[in-house]
C-alpha cells in the first residue's frame, strides 16, 4: 500500500469521526438547550470518540463498505457510517418546548452536516487555486477536507430518509404527532427494530443508487458550482 493509500484512510476515517460525532452531539446539546440533561449527565456530550462508538454503524458498516469492493476486485468504496445515539428524554424536550422543540432535535444532526459540508465545499474551492502545493500537508488538507464534503453530504441526506430509528423517521413521527395523526406516529414507533435492516438492504442493493447516489450528486453539484 502506497503512502497515498494511507493518508486517503487515515482522512475517510478522520472524516467519518468528524461527521458521525459531530452529528450525535448536536442531538445532545439541542436537547440540552431545552432542559434535558440525560446525553450530558451520560458523558456523550464529548469529542472522545470511544464515547460514541457503536459497533455495527462505527465499525462494521464503515469497513464493509470500504473494502469489501476491494475485495471484489473493484476500487475502494465509500465510507459511511453512524455513531452510537445519545440518549435523549424526549418528555424532557417536549415539555419544555413542544414538539417543534423535538423536531429541532431530530434535525439538529442533520443541520450539522450539512453545514460541515458547505464549508468544506468552500475550503474545496480554496484550495484548488493556482497557490496549492503538491506539499503532503497540503494533499492530506485536500483529501480531508474532500472526505469531510462527501461524507457529512452523505449522512445529511441519508438521515432526512424516513427510515424507522434514524432522525427522518423521528421529525416524522413528532410532525404526526404534533398534528394528531397518531397512526403515523405509531407505525414508525413499531417499526423501530426493523431500521437497521432497511439501512443494510438500501446500502447493499441498487436502491442506494436512488434514494442515496442521486440527491448526494445533486446537493454536491450545487455545492461545488455556487
Amino acid at each position: 500500500m502506497e503512502l497515498l493509500d494511507i493518508l486517503k484512510i487515515v482522512a475517510a476515517v478522520l472524516a467519518l469521526a468528524i461527521a458521525i460525532i459531530g452529528h450525535e452531539i448536536m442531538h445532545g446539546w439541542v436537547a440540552f438547550m431545552y432542559g434535558d440533561t440525560t446525553a450530558k449527565n451520560a458523558g456523550r456530550l464529548t469529542i472522545n470518540p470511544i464515547s460514541h462508538v457503536d459497533m455495527v454503524g462505527t465499525i462494521i458498516v464503515p469497513l464493509s463498505m470500504y473494502f469489501l469492493p476491494m475485495l471484489m476486485g473493484a476500487e475502494s468504496g465509500f465510507l459511511f457510517g453512524w455513531a452510537k445515539p445519545v440518549p435523549i428524554n424526549t418528555a424532557t424536550v417536549i415539555g419544555r418546548g413542544g414538539y417543534n422543540a423535538a423536531m429541532q432535535v431530530d434535525l439538529a444532526g442533520i443541520v450539522y452536516n450539512f453545514t460541515l459540508a458547505a464549508f468544506a465545499s468552500i475550503a474545496i474551492i480554496a484550495l484548488s487555486q493556482p497557490v496549492a502545493s503538491d506539499s503532503l500537508i497540503y494533499i492530506f488538507a485536500y483529501m480531508l477536507v474532500f472526505q469531510i464534503l462527501i461524507i457529512n453530504v452523505v449522512l445529511g441526506v441519508f438521515n432526512l430518509l424516513p427510515i424507522p430509528q434514524f432522525d427522518g423517521a423521528h421529525f416524522v413521527m413528532h410532525l404526526a404527532l404534533k398534528y394528531k395523526i397518531n397512526t403515523v406516529a405509531e407505525f414508525f414507533y413499531k417499526n423501530e427494530r426493523y431500521g437497521i435492516i432497511i439501512v443494510l438492504v438500501v446500502l447493499m442493493t441498487p436502491l442506494k443508487d436512488y434514494v442515496l447516489f442521486l440527491p448526494v450528486q445533486t446537493i454536491l453539484g450545487l455545492l461545488l458550482t455556487s
